[in-house]
C-alpha cells in the first residue's frame, strides 16, 4: 500500500508516564565462557590480533548468548550491531510472573521452580503499575530493536490477546503503519479449564519490515500437498479460479510442486513434540514449538544472516537458527534461561562456537554511580554504599576499622567492592583485624570470588579458629523496589569438593566427589524428602583443562536433559601435549543455574 492511504489514521498509543525518548547506556561485556572452540584456535586468533566479536564473517564469527536486563543489553549491542541484524522475533511476557516458572525433575521427584528473586524483579518492573509499566517496558525495547534492524530485516512480535492490542498500536508509531506487513493468528489446541467462554487457543503475532524490501523466501516455507490432493489435480477434480504456478497441470488448474503458500494463519501444536531439535519440551511454559520458529526464520532470512531473540527462554530461537545455518544473538534475565539455553545448543551435533556473557560489573559500577551520587568527599559514595549494603543484610556499621565495615550478632561483616572479586589477601585481611578484636565470627559478602579460594580461605579460617561465611551479594539489590520492601537475600556460596586422578598413561580424570547448595529452602519439603544423593544438585558440569585465569573454556561437559537424566561424576581423560605445571579449572552449574568453580594445579 502506498504512504497516501495512511496519512489520515491516527497513530499512537498513550498511557500514565509514557516516555519516547530511551536512555541508552552503553556497558562492555564480559565474556564468561567460551564453548565448541578448541583453545588452539582461540590462541592463534590472539596471536593474529582479531576481534572475534566484531568480524561478521567467516570463521571468526562467535555465537552470543547474553545474560542480563535486555534494555542495556541491546543499547551496548548497538555500536556493533545497529542497522545490522536481519531478524529479530521476540516472545515477551505477556501478562502473568508464570512466565517465568519452569517444570523441573530433581532426583524421582517433579516440581515446578517458581520465578527467581531476578526474575521476580522483572515482572514487578513489567506489571508494578500495570498496563502502563507494560507499556513503557516494551515501548523502549522496541525503539532501540528498530535501530538494530537491517534495512532488509523484519522484526515478529509474538503475543496473545492480553496486550497485543497495545502494543499493536505503538508498534505502527515506531516502525511506520505502512511497514506493519502481518498479523499472524497462530492457532493450537489443547485442554481449557474455560467453561463460560470460548477458550483462548491462539496467540498475534505481528511482523513489521524496516524498509520496502524486506527478506521474504515464499518457496521455502510452502507447505507440502497431501497425496489426496496431489491425486485430485492429476484428475482434474479440483475447481477452477484457485491462482497457482508451477509443473503440474490438470483441466480445472494449475498446481505448484513445491506446495501451498502459508496465509497468515498458523495451526501447529503448542507442544514441542518434534524429534527435529533432538529434545523434547525443557520445562518452559512459554516454550514454542520449534516448526513455528522455523518457518519464521526461513521465511525472514537467509543462510549466514544475523537472528536476534531478546526474551530467549529456552532458546528455541538461536537452537533453530543454528540448525538453518543463521548467525545468532540471544538474551534472556534469567540464569536459569540462560543455562537451559546453553545445554539445548549443546545438545546439537556440529554447534558452532558461542560465548557466554553478560555486562556484570559494569551494570553494577553504572548502578553504584546513579545510586550513590558523587559529593565533595570522595570516598562518601563508598560509605554510603557499604552502608546500604550492611542495611539490607541487618547488620549495623561499624567504624573505626580498616577491613571491617559492619556487625551481625556476633559476626563481624566485610563488603566486597562492587566493581572487583573478593580475593584471598582481602579476605586473610579482614580476618586478622576479627582476631585482634578478639573475636572469632566473620562474613564476607561479594560480587563476585577470585577464583578458586574456597578451600584455602576455609583452611585458613580453620587455622585461625574463625567462623567463616562466604555469601554472595544478589543482583536483585540493584532493584529499587527489592531493596525498599528488603525482599534481598543473601546466600552463603555452594561446596565443591572435587579429585584429579592420573591414569597409567599419564592422562587425567576429575571426578566430583561432593557438593551442596544452600539455598534448599527454595525446594518443597516434599521434594526434598525424595533426593537420594548429593549429586541430584547438580544439572551440568564441565572442565577447562588448560586454564590461565581468563575466560573459562569448555572442554568437556555432562549435563541432564529432561530425557537423559544419568549425569556422569567422572570426566573422559585428557593428556596434556607438553610436560609441565597446569592450571584446570571445574564449572558445576546447580539446579538453578547458579554456577560454582574450582581450580586445580596438575604437573604432566
Amino acid at each position: 500500500m502506498s504512504e497516501e492511504k495512511f496519512k489520515d489514521l491516527p497513530t499512537g498509543l498513550y498511557w500514565k508516564g509514557k516516555k519516547t525518548e530511551v536512555d541508552r547506556v552503553v556497558l562492555p561485556f564480559q565474556t564468561i565462557e567460551t564453548i565448541n572452540e578448541s583453545r588452539a584456535t582461540r590462541e592463534r586468533e590472539k596471536v593474529k590480533g582479531k576481534d572475534l566479536f566484531k568480524n561478521e564473517n567467516g570463521g571468526n564469527w562467535h555465537n552470543r548468548l547474553i545474560w542480563g536486563d535486555n534494555k542495556y543489553i541491546m543499547a551496548s549491542l548497538l555500536e556493533e550491531f545497529a542497522g545490522k541484524i536481519d531478524l529479530i522475533y521476540i516472545d515477551p511476557p505477556f501478562a502473568t510472573g508464570a512466565d517465568f516458572s519452569v517444570k523441573m525433575t530433581l532426583g524421582d521427584a517433579e516440581w515446578t521452580k517458581e520465578p527467581s528473586a531476578i526474575e521476580d524483579k522483572a515482572y514487578r518492573d513489567t506489571w508494578g503499575q500495570g498496563l502502563d509499566s507494560y507499556l513503557q517496558m516494551m515501548y523502549e525495547r522496541l525503539v532501540i530493536m528498530r535501530e538494530l534492524l537491517s534495512e532488509k530485516g523484519a522484526i515478529y512480535v509474538h503475543l496473545d490477546w492480553h496486550v497485543g492490542h497495545y502494543v499493536k498500536v505503538f508498534l505502527d508509531e515506531i516502525f511506520g503503519i505502512k511497514y506493519f506487513r502481518n498479523e499472524i493468528i497462530w492457532c493450537y489446541t489443547g485442554p481449557s479449564n474455560q467453561k463460560s467462554d470460548f477458550p483462548d487457543k491462539h496467540d498475534v503475532i505481528y511482523r513489521y519490515s524496516k524498509s520496502d524490501k524486506p527478506i521474504f523466501n515464499i518457496d521455502d516455507i510452502r507447505i507440502p500437498y497431501d497425496e489426496k490432493t496431489m491425486a485430485n489435480y492429476k484428475k482434474g477434480l479440483m475447481g477452477s479460479g484457485t491462482l497457482y504456478s508451477g509443473e503440474i497441470k490438470s483441466d480445472k488448474g494449475i498446481l505448484d510442486k513445491k506446495g501451498k503458500i502459508p496465509e497468515d494463519w498458523w495451526i501447529m501444536a503448542a507442544s514441542s513434540r518434534y524429534p527435529i531439535d533432538g529434545v523434547k519440551r525443557t520445562g518452559y511454559a512459554t516454550e514454542k514449538p520449534w516448526p513455528l520458529i522455523e518457518r519464521i526464520i526461513k521465511a525472514s532470512s537467509n543462510e549466514g544472516d544475523l537472528v536476534a531473540d531478546f526474551f530467549c527462554g529456552s532458546g528455541t530461537t538461536g537452537a533453530v537458527a543454528e540448525k538453518l545455518g543463521r548467525r545468532w544473538v540471544m538474551a534472556d534475565l534469567g540464569r536459569y534461561a540462560i543455562h537451559t539455553t546453553r545445554k539445548r545448543l549443546l545438545g546439537i551435533d556440529n554447534c558452532k562456537p558461542f560465548v557466554v556473557q553478560n555486562l556484570g560489573k559494569y551494570e553494577r559500577q553504572y548502578w553504584q554511580g546513579v545510586t550513590f551520587k558523587k559529593r565533595s568527599d570522595e570516598q562518601m559514595p563508598i560509605y554510603e554504599y557499604i552502608r546500604f549494603i550492611l542495611k539490607l543484610y541487618n547488620a549495623e556499621p561499624l567504624t573505626g576499622m580498616l577491613h571491617i565495615h559492619g556487625k551481625k550478632g556476633k559476626h563481624f561483616v566485610h563488603v566486597g567492592a562492587v566493581v572487583a572479586p573478593v580475593t584471598l589477601t582481602e579476605i586473610k585481611e579482614a580476618m586478622d583485624e576479627v582476631k585482634q578484636a578478639g573475636q572469632k565470627a566473620l562474613d564476607i559478602l561479594g560480587w563476585e570470588w577470585e577464583m578458586g579460594l574456597h578451600d584455602v580461605v576455609e583452611k585458613t579460617a580453620k587455622e585461625s579458629g574463625i567462623h567463616l561465611r562466604l555469601l554472595s551479594i544478589p543482583r536483585d539489590v540493584m532493584d529499587t523496589r527489592a531493596s525498599e520492601k528488603g525482599d534481598v537475600t543473601f546466600y552463603e556460596l555452594a561446596y565443591l569438593e572435587v579429585e584429579v586422578t592420573q591414569t597409567k598413561s599419564r592422562a587425567f580424570k576429575v571426578k566430583l566427589k561432593d557438593f551442596a547448595i544452600p539455598n534448599l529452602d527454595l525446594i518443597p519439603q516434599g521434594v526434598r524428602d525424595k533426593i537420594k544423593k548429593w549429586s541430584d544438585y547438580i544439572d551440568y558440569w564441565s572442565v577447562d583443562w588448560d586454564w590461565h585465569e581468563d575466560t573459562f573454556h569448555n572442554m568437556w561437559q555432562s549435563y541432564r536433559t529432561r530425557k537423559e537424566r544419568k549425569l556422569e561424576l567422572t570426566s573422559d581423560a585428557h593428556k596434556y601435549e607438553n610436560s609441565g605445571n597446569h592450571k584446570l579449572m571445574v564449572k558445576v552449574i546447580d539446579i538453578f543455574g547458579n554456577d560454582t568453580t574450582h581450580v586445580i594445579e596438575v604437573k604432566s
